[in-house]
């Protein structure tokens, strides 16, 4: 369609022609996202054309059909201006229904409109859902949208429509959890604001409570999930998971004031919850968990016992009468992470071995549930700690990945599950495997790390006591016995190879190639000649007596 057309015809036709002739419109480019950008002006024009038509009282099919069009063009992030201002976002506002603190969806309706047909309210229903989605464009593609919406106090109508969540329709509470997520996203300073003045995280808790279909059988404790239920609907699920979203964006910052603490608690219960429901796709309950983890990564580690302390349905005598289905989930959730094929560790990994990190260090149950998964006593010691299809062999790999973040997380998990430990480290993964947290963490001379853990028992198998004195501690494991390669040398022989190699290394330490170093008596490395002068005057010392 030729847009100066369409803008001429728009300033003389009725409400019935601007419908036929923006539906058109709609028609010819509701798969365009890439626009011309000659015709920038001549857009930006059709948006404040548009907005202009909304402004008046239209039947609701030619508000539907105007918000279609506006939501088309707010792909374009340079012609909104004219959305962006205050009368603009206000007029979008209101037919989302994002009237600050109103608590009625129908609350400004005419009595003759008391009784609308069914037909009329899905009309209307979707107009707001309409109206849900430009916004939605806008405050991501408008930085200017964003401050407007600030300045209008939509978080407000956002709020409103929270304590709305029970009569929502599938769409309104998805757009409205899209665009409060979006806002507390890109606005940091709205946070605070959400948090303290309008109790978003609670009105969140509730909404969760809501689509999950929570049934409190004990102090931070839901029922559990019956076995033969259906799986959750793809619908709520996805609800779901943009109420958590906006939930980890308002709980980025942690106050610590005991209010907050029993919401967080609360929000632990409902993800367990959460963590132990089935989606009707096994990749749609996968992201689900996903976002559940990052969530539970902002709260308190204090309120991850939450996961464990489920007295009603009952644990396992073993790990002190705890209930570890939840941890088992996130085991699984993480192994699943460190098989799926070309995944961004990073981002699908890292999260869950913090949260299991964090939960082992600083709740015993905890730690000596995942140990007995991950690092089972030691029995077969002749392959490599590296080699082979277990847990442990998986996250021994890991600690030598090429992304440091990645080789961090897990080294340090494995750490804290040998209750920080440098003897009980090397004994599972090998010392060449360790060397990188060791140097980190100043602890190559060997030692603990600063957390004080429980003495429990940490027994050896028979097996590897027997094989403990053959182990080679560089690789962790018992090697083959090699051919010795100087055993047929002659004296003068094993002086010129032994010459050769001081050579060779006096030569790549001139270049700068390698740097000789040494493992100062606090365990940290410095290059050789300060080590040694290090152990020099310690020796001085000892003989001066």
């Amino acid at each position: 369609m030729d847009l100066n057309n369409v803008l001429v015809q728009l300033e003389t036709s009725n409400e019935e022609e601007t419908q036929k002739l923006l539906q058109q419109y709609n028609r010819e480019n509701s798969h365009t996202f890439a626009f011309e950008p000659k015709e920038e002006s001549l857009r930006s024009k059709l948006c404040q054309s548009v907005l202009t038509v909304l402004g008046r009282r239209a039947q609701p099919s030619c508000q539907k059909t105007c918000l279609e069009t506006l939501r088309i063009l707010s792909r374009d992030k340079r012609v909104l201006a004219p959305v962006a201002t205050r009368e603009g976002m206000l007029i979008l506002g209101g037919m989302a229904r994002l009237h600050a603190g109103e608590e009625g969806s129908d609350k400004h309706r005419s009595p003759q409109e008391d009784s609308p047909s069914e037909e009329e309210e899905e009309e209307e229903e979707r107009v707001v859902v309409e109206a849900l989605k430009c916004l939605c464009n806008v405050v991501y593609n408008s930085p200017a949208a964003q401050q407007v919406s600030v300045d209008v106090q939509l978080v407000n109508g956002l709020c409103a429509s929270l304590r709305r969540a029970r009569t929502w329709h599938h769409e309104v509470g998805l757009f409205t959890l899209r665009l409060l997520f979006l806002l507390s996203a890109l606005r940091p300073d709205v946070r605070g604001v959400l948090g303290k003045e309008w109790q978003a995280v609670r009105l969140l808790s509730e909404v969760l409570e809501h689509t999950l279909d929570v049934h409190w059988v004990g102090p931070y404790e839901a029922a559990r999930p019956d076995p033969q239920a259906l799986p959750m609907p793809a619908e709520d699920n996805e609800r779901t998971m943009e109420a958590l979203k906006a939930s980890f964006n308002l709980t980025l910052s942690y106050n610590g004031g005991e209010d907050d603490d029993h919401q967080f608690r609360l929000i632990a219960a409902i993800l367990r919850h959460l963590l132990m429901l089935k989606t009707e796709k096994e990749e749609k309950t996968e992201e689900a968990h996903s976002h559940a983890v990052n969530l539970l990564n902002n709260l308190p580690v204090s309120c991850l016992d939450v996961l464990i302390n489920v007295p009603v349905q009952g644990g396992q005598e073993k790990y002190g009468g705890k209930n570890m289905d939840a941890i088992q989930v996130l085991l699984d959730f993480m192994e699943e992470r460190i098989d799926k094929q070309g995944s961004n560790f990073k981002e699908g990994l890292t999260p869950v071995l913090s949260l299991l990190t964090e939960g082992s260090r600083h709740h015993r149950e905890i730690r000596r549930y995942i140990k007995a998964q991950v690092l089972p006593p030691l029995k077969n010691v002749k392959i490599r700690p590296e080699i082979g299809t277990t847990v442990r062999n998986k996250l021994v790999r890991l600690m030598t990945h090429v992304d440091m973040g990645v080789k961090q997380t897990a080294a340090e998990f494995l750490f804290v599950l040998c209750k920080e430990s440098v003897d009980n480290l090397l004994k599972y993964t090998g010392y060449g495997n360790a060397a990188g947290l060791l140097v980190a963490r100043g602890l190559l001379a060997g030692g603990r790390g600063e957390t004080q853990y429980s003495e429990d028992e940490d027994s050896d198998t028979e097996e590897y006591k027997s094989a403990k004195p053959f182990i080679n501690p560089i690789t962790g494991h018992v090697e083959e016995p090699m051919p010795n390669p100087i055993e047929e040398m002659t004296e003068e022989q094993k002086e010129y190879e032994a010459q050769k190699l001081v050579n060779m290394f006096d030569k790549l330490s001139r270049q700068n190639v390698i740097r000789p170093m040494g493992v100062r008596p606090d365990g940290t490395l410095a290059p050789l000649e300060e080590t040694l002068c290090d152990r020099s005057e310690d020796n001085s010392d000892s003989d001066s007596d």
